[in-house]
């Protein structure tokens, strides 16, 4: 019997698993870096070990010190979670070696699944050498991990050799394994898996299928279980296609086969030897705990010899730090609340205070609702996410609510192109009109009992200004004997945390919090401006500022001072939060300035390089 599991990763999966372990009464021990050193997952673990720096290839890639701080820390068994070193043969060998139980397959499967190219030839599938117009849109893609590092869409030829260095580069990174591989890029293709769970007794269960083809730089935003819409004979054929790929390595444990399913025909992807970000979906519609049976499979235990029967369907969506309306840049900074209605279960790494850095992924939390039809989960989830308290950095959270009510998905007929053709309209700013007014009211309700709320001579109105989804609003109100004021609507109700507003006939009340100068009113994130605009640094023009902190990872080959540059060239990489960024030229001209280097790390704002047009 296991009695003491260390997970071997970070955030919410080890939180996760904690929380089973826990359940189960066997103790649980985490890692940490020295960035996470007060992360949720490091408090709530009976026990935590330091791994010394930041860097994922300093620590969560560091195999040797966590077997190392396994066997320190009493544990007998190491879970992988997903991610890092989850389908690493290496270190799955060195557990074992060490006399510990390994939560997983073994590592000849992990091996021979890992890298994608072997496992296309082990399903009868080669990928293409030499690529020409005919074959083209391709995709790039490493041969090993996943995430959508090392991914690339080829749509010209020109470009193919520039994305297949900059698709080994960021796969060398994330994994340690540059090899990538060029398949065709299936257009407007359903993203959709099956989870596999096998033992070592000889049985395999397939739980149903996954529809993932929502999707944002190949990362998966909206999941959900079943996959809809697919005739029975497509479901049968993508059970008995997954089944057969568990069983050509002998497979154990958890696992995922993902296809691409176009013009009613299943593509074989790749096979994922771990636990996925999205399994909670199978997990609410069998009735089951994937991470209870993982352990009782490590156990030796035997499972039923058939599944349980799917019950109703589950959505889940993703919640990042990051702004879909500017490239899905990453966010940081303190999330000072996190709260959602009742009955959507919420896995997440952070809680109320944590700070969000620049080191690691920037998802928050996943949110999952569970219902008898697929029409009345989405609804339930849409809901419960309109409905939360996400205070922080900007989220996608009003992208997830749009997408889940966008009349593509709810009817079942989205792809993976949804993002590249509705992003523009999902991110489009519908600020609520009253929400700086109720702002500015919560602000002068503690102010009036200070300072005196009302004159008996007239009086201008005061001016607030806030800026909300990058526009400026101004808003009016005033004082008299009875209270607050604003044209348009009649204030019932004026305090610092609640404002309730008549308009029309039609009360609505406004939930106030303030951290700063940033105010949350609902769902509505506002930052208060000075009254008198302070000057600010001004750049030259054509500077390029990075768009959020992070570390440069390289620069354009031959790229110096005075070099002329094309618009649209990329001129370097920039890593945040697990993605890479590219910074480009705005224009054909010069590069004057470039005191970006590799390694270096930059704050938002930093200048990155210089680029003068040239004249007209």
């Amino acid at each position: 019997m296991i009695a003491s599991v260390l997970v071997a990763n970070r955030g919410e999966i080890a939180c996760r698993v904690f929380r089973t372990c826990r359940d189960a009464g066997i103790r649980t021990v985490a890692v940490h870096s020295d960035a996470d050193a007060n992360a949720l997952h490091a408090r709530v673990a009976d026990a935590a070990v330091r791994l010394p720096g930041t860097a994922p290839a300093d620590t969560y890639l560091r195999g040797d010190l966590i077997v190392k701080a396994a066997v320190a820390a009493g544990a007998d068994a190491v879970h992988p979670g997903y991610g890092f070193l989850s389908e690493n043969a290496g270190f799955a060998r060195a557990v074992r070696d060490a006399g510990l139980v390994w939560i997983g397959p073994p590592p000849e499967a992990i091996e021979a699944m890992a890298s994608k190219t072997r496992a296309k030839e082990l399903m009868g599938i080669a990928p293409l050498t030499d690529v020409t117009e005919a074959d083209l849109p391709v995709l790039v893609k490493a041969a090993a991990g996943g995430g959508g590092r090392g991914m690339r869409v080829v749509r010209r030829l020109a470009d193919l050799d520039a994305e297949l260095t900059a698709a080994r580069a960021e796969a060398a990174s994330a994994f340690g394994d540059g090899e990538v591989f060029v398949e065709p890029y299936v257009v407007d293709g359903r993203h959709v898996e099956v989870q596999i769970l096998a033992d070592t007794h000889g049985t395999v269960w397939a739980l149903g299928t996954r529809d993932c083809s929502l999707q944002r730089r190949h990362q998966k935003v909206i999941e959900e279980a079943p996959a809809p819409g697919l005739p029975p004979g497509l479901t049968a054929e993508l059970h008995d296609l997954a089944v057969r790929a568990a069983r050509a390595v002998d497979y154990v444990g958890a696992g995922t086969v993902e296809f691409l399913v176009a013009d009613g025909r299943a593509h074989f992807l790749e096979m994922n030897t771990r636990l996925q970000v999205e399994h909670p979906v199978t997990e609410a519609v069998f009735g089951i705990d994937l991470v209870a049976l993982q352990l009782r499979v490590a156990e030796g235990h035997a499972l039923e010899s058939d599944p349980p029967r799917a019950r109703g369907h589950a959505v889940e969506a993703r919640l990042y730090a990051e702004d879909p309306a500017n490239a899905w840049a990453p966010q940081t900074g303190r999330l000072h609340r996190l709260a959602v209605p009742g009955g959507i279960r919420l896995d997440t790494g952070y809680t109320d205070g944590d700070d969000i850095g620049v080191h690691y992924d920037p998802m928050l939390a996943k949110a999952v609702a569970h219902a008898p039809t697929r029409a009345e989960a989405v609804r339930r989830l849409a809901g419960a996410l309109e409905r939360a308290a996400v205070h922080g950095p900007v989220t996608n959270r009003d992208l997830l609510v749009r997408s889940l009510r966008h009349e593509e998905f709810t009817s079942g007929r989205m792809d993976t192109g949804f993002y590249d053709r509705h992003l523009a309209a999902l991110t489009e700013p519908v600020p609520d009109p009253l929400a700086p007014l109720a702002a500015a009211l919560a602000d002068a309700s503690t102010r009036a009992g200070r300072f005196g709320g009302w004159r008996n001579l007239p009086s201008q109105p005061q001016v607030k200004r806030y800026a909300v989804a990058g526009e400026e609003h101004e808003v009016r109100y005033g004082h008299t004997r009875t209270g607050l004021t604003a044209e348009g609507v009649r204030v019932v109700h004026a305090g610092p945390d609640r404002v309730v507003l008549e308009a029309d006939g039609v009360q609505r009340p406004f939930d106030i919090a303030r951290y700063g100068d940033h105010i949350h009113v609902n769902t509505t994130r506002l930052t208060a401006l000075p009254r008198f605009p302070d000057p600010t640094t001004q750049h030259a023009p054509g500077s390029l500022l990075a768009p959020m902190p992070g570390t440069v990872v390289r620069v354009a080959e031959g790229l110096t001072e005075g070099t002329t540059v094309q618009a649209g060239q990329p001129l370097l990489w920039l890593e945040a939060m697990k993605m890479e960024h590219r910074i480009t030229a705005p224009v054909t001209g010069k590069l004057t300035v470039l005191p970006a280097a590799p390694g270096q790390q930059v704050e938002v704002g930093a200048l990155l390089a210089v680029v003068e047009g040239d004249a007209e």
